[in-house]
């Protein structure tokens, strides 16, 4: 609720994409606010539903119960599910080399899998897949990046920073899905041990040495030591 007095509530919409019964919710929650409200499509592929009157808040939140759009802690499943993004890649795109869209929630459930082992299930870390190097999912400004080298077959990058302020660094070349996990399960665990209060996967990559901070856009495209 803003000074305005009116609510607001952010929707968790997985890769952007509206469907089934989000779709119908969403269409029924616009019909509530028809001449007042608005629908606001974020950066990280979410919608704000705004500008609430107070006298259809409960309405609203009704609607979002019965057709259950993810709209809470409880509801978004993991802090990573809240803060994945991918790119459409195939079938849809001719220049994808590996899938994205697609792939990336069937990835980020077996990793919850460690996340929950590790006591990190609702910490918010940001996962972005694209399946070609021209990364439209904008998978170089997250805490854990892949870009599609071939399909099944990724570069995974980590180090960048949760909201954005920093770029991550190359740190495993044409690796599968076995091999992702095998990865980051013990980054999990140690980050899980390790951080210091309020610290981000990303910001404690860093800090662990895993990887070498990311300083100039420039360098981005330079294999690192990492």
């Amino acid at each position: 609720k803003t000074e305005d007095n009116l609510w607001h509530c952010g929707c968790l919409v997985p890769i952007g994409r509206v469907k089934e019964s989000c779709r119908t919710g969403l269409a029924k929650i616009a019909e509530e606010l028809k001449g007042g409200g608005a629908f606001r499509m974020t950066c990280n592929q979410q919608v704000l539903i705004t500008d609430i009157p107070e006298a259809k808040k409960a309405k609203v939140q009704a609607l979002l119960n019965e057709y259950k759009i993810a709209h809470t802690p409880e509801t978004t499943v993991s802090g990573m599910r809240r803060n994945m993004m991918a790119c459409v890649a195939l079938p849809t795109c001719p220049l994808a080399f590996a899938e994205a869209e697609r792939y990336l929630p069937t990835l980020v459930g077996r990793l919850e899998v460690v996340l929950e082992r590790c006591g990190l299930r609702e910490r918010d870390i940001t996962i972005r897949m694209t399946g070609c190097p021209n990364s439209c999912g904008r998978p170089s400004m997250a805490e854990i990046g892949f870009i599609g080298k071939a399909p099944g077959t990724y570069n995974m990058y980590l180090g960048g920073d949760f909201v954005g302020h920093r770029l991550n660094t190359l740190f495993a070349e044409s690796v599968t899905e076995d091999q992702i996990i095998a990865q980051l399960t013990p980054l999990f665990s140690r980050y899980s041990k390790e951080r210091e209060k309020s610290e981000a996967f990303g910001d404690w990559v860093i800090r662990a040495g895993i990887v070498k901070p990311m300083t100039h856009g420039r360098h981005w495209w330079t294999i690192p030591e990492v």
